[in-house]
């Protein structure tokens, strides 16, 4: 194996353990939302800083290697997939972070019939799914599961697309939870953009297996 292989594998190794590390801040976040866990909220929000380090690092590595070793094809498409994934996954850290300080600053749990009339928490268990999955993808090179992504984000979008009817009829019936139905609107937005995330780290997997381009195409 030559020394450009090498720090490719490597690269790859410290690539998917930001991701896995993503996952689970996103998990750990529904978790304190359903259990109005502040603790394992604030600690959500401390990790961010694990996340931030894993970006900066893997920037430097694939600084490192295009002034070392000057690389072509493929593995240039892998480079440059690589760094705008790893934008994609600290842009993901952030939505974690933001989500948990909205759990962090309300004064009381969420209400159930809330989260479940927006099906707050759907798209959290959808969205780390996706997250998964274009992973399983990134690691074994799998551009048909990749391309799954795209219907998947769909999902998401339609729950986003239907939450403005759905906590302006909840607040006008509670009114004096106003201030957690909003905070439920925001972690909706927040959540549709972890599915656009995923999608553009899919379409880095294609085009970095493929050599194609998928970003701005319109749809069939």
């Amino acid at each position: 194996m030559s020394h450009l292989e090498t720090e490719l594998q490597s690269l790859k190794a410290e690539t998917v353990s930001m991701w896995n590390l993503v996952v689970l801040q996103l998990k750990k976040t529904r978790e304190a939302l359903l259990t109005f866990d502040k603790d394992l909220a604030r600690e959500v929000m401390l990790n961010e800083k694990r996340v931030n380090a894993y970006e900066l690092k893997i920037d430097r590595d694939c600084e490192n290697i295009f002034a070392l070793f000057n690389p072509v094809a493929v593995d240039l498409r892998f480079l440059l997939a690589v760094l705008k994934i790893n934008n994609n996954l600290e842009r993901t850290g952030d939505i974690a972070e933001g989500i948990a300080k909205f759990i962090v600053n309300t004064g009381a749990d969420f209400d159930r019939s809330l989260l479940d009339a927006t099906n707050a928490i759907k798209m959290f268990e959808e969205s780390e799914k996706m997250l998964k999955d274009v992973l399983a993808a990134f690691e074994n090179e799998d551009t048909a599961m990749a391309r799954s992504i795209f219907k998947k984000d769909e999902y998401l979008d339609e729950i986003n697309q239907k939450a403005n009817e759905t906590v302006a009829s909840y607040i006008r019936q509670h009114i004096d939870k106003t201030e957690q139905a909003l905070y439920i609107l925001s972690t909706i937005r927040k959540l549709e953009r972890v599915g656009d995330q995923s999608k553009n780290m899919a379409e880095e997997i294609i085009f970095y297996v493929e050599a194609k381009v998928l970003k701005h195409k319109p749809k069939a």
